[in-house]
């Protein structure tokens, strides 16, 4: 017979999944109840507000997607990116090439902008690029998980509106550990997870699109090509209406909810400078050993933090160290990053001093046995 799995307790602090405060498993046990039941109905509508406040906009499409980050990105291109449509993306890491990807796959004219992994797009350039090629769509990581890379947004969104396009943000990482501005920065549509800054397991993802990307996908001339993810039947079970259209994960639309109400709770630029925080006390600490970023400094995320390894240190021997023998979690490198860099996530509830003490001092120990 099968026996009961019983995980260890680690100490997540990779690029993702995070650490998950009790208050958060425990919502996940709470009694199962109907998809439709007026009960998780008010839960959807409270768990839509919240998420309004985090991605500090009043976009009435506001949801979170049945699946992880990844559903969040399909379900944005699939629904914004029409056979021919002109998609101008950003890429310098792997997500960015995920995005690509995507495009392609939904018919896309895929044009991409390129700089070096680790680095960001100078605003400028970009908005340049948008005004020599007027594309439908642009899509930008704000936090590319697989560099460290924090892009600035800020007046990026107002461009590609004055060129009649639509704005993509992949905010997968950086939604509740950093500013995400939906409406001031004039971004159309945004996607995150629920795994990452928020604290919660993976399954989810907040969406939220704007009324002109709304309108888009109201007018657009092609089907939309995924049954699943076509927002115009979605919008209508988290809407007034409360059509069925598939069976909504109960239990994890707790689980958020749970994990909103500690955002609330904490408040917003309370919650920022803690992840801020916890940054500058990992760098000191990886300094006073000798080790240095690989993403660009100036523009560098706190909640996921690209380390060099050091000359002579065996990646997979140290990280296997810190899981086995101090139930500790980093990430290894991706893409161009593969063997060269550690990824550490201080994400959500992982952004604390006392966690930032542990894996310095793990780390400490790995390194002065190798």
């Amino acid at each position: 017979m099968p026996q009961t799995q019983f995980p260890p307790q680690r100490l997540l602090l990779g690029p993702g999944p995070s650490p998950v405060p009790a208050r958060v498993l425990e919502a996940l046990g709470r009694p199962t109840v109907g998809h439709l039941d007026p009960h998780f109905l008010g839960l959807m509508d409270e768990v839509r507000a919240m998420l309004q406040g985090l991605f500090q906009t009043a976009n009435e499409m506001t949801l979170a997607v049945s699946g992880t980050g990844m559903a969040g990105a399909e379900c944005l291109m699939v629904n914004l990116v029409e056979p021919g449509a002109r998609v101008l993306v950003g890429v310098n890491g792997v997500f960015g090439g995920r995005l690509v990807d995507i495009a392609q796959r939904c018919g896309g004219e895929v044009v991409t902008l390129e700089k070096p992994w680790g680095q960001v797009f100078d605003q400028d350039a970009v908005i340049e690029r948008v005004k020599d090629l007027k594309p439908d769509v642009v899509a930008l990581v704000h936090a590319e998980t697989s560099t460290g890379a924090h892009q600035p947004l800020e007046r990026i969104g107002k461009a590609v509106r004055k060129a009649g396009g639509l704005f993509v943000v992949d905010c997968v990482t950086s939604l509740g550990g950093a500013p995400v501005k939906v409406d001031d920065w004039h971004i159309d549509a945004a996607y995150s997870g629920t795994q990452k800054c928020l604290s919660c397991p993976p399954g989810l993802s907040p969406i939220t699109l704007s009324p002109r990307a709304v309108k888009h996908i109201d007018n657009r001339q092609a089907k939309i090509p995924s049954w699943y993810l076509d927002l115009s039947m979605v919008r209508n079970y988290w809407g007034a209406e409360r059509a069925y259209h598939h069976t909504a994960p109960v239990n994890m639309l707790y689980a958020l909810h749970e994990a909103l109400v500690l955002v609330h709770e904490e408040g917003l630029d309370a919650r920022f400078q803690r992840h801020r925080d916890a940054a500058a006390m990992l760098w000191e600490g990886l300094a006073d050993l000798g080790m240095s970023r690989w993403s660009d400094p100036d523009h560098s995320l706190p909640m996921l933090n690209t380390v060099v390894i050091p000359d002579g240190v065996d990646d997979a021997v140290v990280r296997s160290r810190l899981l086995h023998d101090y139930d500790i979690e980093i990430g290894g490198g991706l893409g161009a990053g593969k063997g060269k860099v550690w990824r550490i996530g201080l994400m959500g509830h992982g952004a604390r001093k006392p966690v930032v003490t542990l894996v310095l001092a793990a780390l400490r120990e790995v390194l002065a046995g190798s």
